[in-house]
């Protein structure tokens, strides 16, 4: 009977932590949502013919072209970056980002990052940015600084203007949460969203295996976040010693309220327009369901079958079709649950990786005897050993080349 009361309290606490996530946490829902175009861009027709982004100024080594922003081309010790021209103005928000990162080889540096600070950053160290600012940075990182094989890597860093990014441990000591996620090299664009609302920081990944909208994973969840009001998007990025393509496909807003919250929006019909539009909906839905009641007594057997089954298209389809129907419904059951064990599963690794992560640079200061100090150097420069390549041309023969360390 214990057993049983156990386990009751155990799904009850798991259904009400479902609940939260789902209502933002503290039982308050989302009752509208606002896309944000002047804090969005996406293609087609991205850029205008003089290459500006509208509602977007970027510097550095960013392109813009009709169907994305290239950040940084795969070129060594490149910076760029794209922020919004006017500050935000609705203080929670989501954001759907959709990009790629590729590469030739198999290891790639150094990230992208996506910001909401409190003023534009200026060019810097931190993945094309500064290494101080005022507010929110989600870091998708490709290069392991710090040896450990824990990239790419996926964190939130929260920071008041006082800290600097530790470059040496890929800021895993000042990380609010992360998930290890592979974005580099996929068959289709990586997709991230990350929801801002009431207080409470949420980041959703799509690691781009597939060309399906719902294949999201839950990667971090924060209570208790606090950014400051009026803040900038941007986006940045940033390469090393290794290079890779950063492109930033679509980036998309929008502003959420709570009940009671939303913003007044004037209607684009007038009253009495839109009163006429309801009563002719009302007389057609009238005229309908009258065609209808003709119809079932014109064919009381069909309309048994309609009774039998609730829907009237599955009272229509042929044996074969509704034994496909079923089979596909019960196929679709299946991966539904799969797709849910793996996210659990997903959430459980990532929590076990970072505390991992966490014990081993904690022993590894016991050993040195000696605390990690903020800070660092660039991510290309960290690299031990590294010498760039030259290849020069033989003179015996134009096929043959030599290497040479310049």
């Amino acid at each position: 009977m214990s057993s049983i009361l156990g386990a009751g309290a155990l799904l009850v606490t798991v259904l009400l932590v479902l609940v939260a996530m789902l209502t933002g946490g503290d039982g308050t829902e989302i009752s509208h949502r606002k896309f944000e175009y002047k804090y969005s861009f996406k293609g087609p027709y991205l850029s205008q013919k003089d290459g500006s982004v509208p509602f977007w100024e970027y510097s550095g080594s960013t392109i813009a072209s009709e169907e994305m922003v290239r950040i940084t081309p795969s070129l060594r010790s490149k910076k760029g970056a794209i922020w919004t021209k006017s500050p935000v103005n609705f203080p929670w928000w989501e954001i759907e980002i959709v990009f790629r990162v590729n590469g030739r080889g198999r290891l790639g540096a150094d990230g992208l990052a996506l910001w909401y600070t409190q003023q534009k950053m200026p060019e810097g160290n931190t993945f094309g940015s500064a290494d101080s600012w005022n507010g929110l940075g989600v870091f998708f990182d490709s290069f392991d600084n710090d040896n450990r094989n824990n990239n790419p890597y996926i964190m939130a860093m929260l920071n008041d203007g006082t800290k600097t990014y530790d470059h040496e441990s890929d800021g895993i000591s000042q990380q609010l949460a992360g998930c290890l996620r592979d974005f580099r090299n996929k068959p289709f664009p990586v997709k991230a969203k990350i929801e801002y609302f009431q207080n409470i920081l949420g980041i959703s990944f799509h690691a781009g295996n597939t060309n399906t909208d719902d294949d999201y994973e839950l990667c971090l969840r924060v209570e208790n976040v606090f950014l400051p009001a009026n803040g900038y998007f941007g986006v940045s990025a940033a390469t090393g010693g290794l290079a890779d393509d950063h492109d930033v496909l679509k980036f998309l807003t929008t502003s959420l309220y709570a009940p009671g919250q939303a913003p007044h929006i004037q209607g684009m019909i007038a009253d009495t327009e839109k009163e006429r539009f309801s009563k002719e909906y009302e007389q057609y839905k009238a005229k309908l369901e009258q065609q209808k009641e003709e119809y079932r007594k014109l064919h009381p057997e069909q309309q048994a079958a309609i009774d039998q089954h609730g829907d009237p298209e599955q009272a229509y389809e042929s044996q074969q079709n509704q034994e496909l129907r079923q089979i596909f419904e019960g196929q679709s059951h299946m991966f539904e649950g799969v797709k849910a064990l793996h996210r659990k599963l997903d959430e459980l690794l990532g929590r076990q990786e970072r505390t991992i992560s966490l014990v081993g640079m904690l022993q590894q200061q016991q050993v040195a005897g000696v605390a990690v100090q903020p800070g660092g150097v660039p991510q290309h420069v960290q690299q031990p050993g590294w010498l760039p390549f030259v290849f020069k041309q033989s003179k015996r023969s134009s096929k043959n080349f030599r290497v040479s360390a310049s």
